[in-house]
């Protein structure tokens, strides 16, 4: 379960990246960090039961 948390971080923190650099894809940052922070408060709470 730690490996898909990780791995989903990873993949959310690659869409922001791209998503700032590309000046057209501003969205696509927005929804990565979004995910990126969704995906950091569920593992958090699934390690800690």
């Amino acid at each position: 379960m730690l490996g898909l948390i990780i791995t989903l971080l990873v993949i959310w923190l690659i869409l922001a990246i791209v998503g700032f650099t590309i000046k057209g894809l501003i969205w696509l940052a927005i929804i990565g960090l979004i995910l990126f922070v969704i995906t950091g408060v569920v593992g958090f709470i699934r390690r800690r039961v």
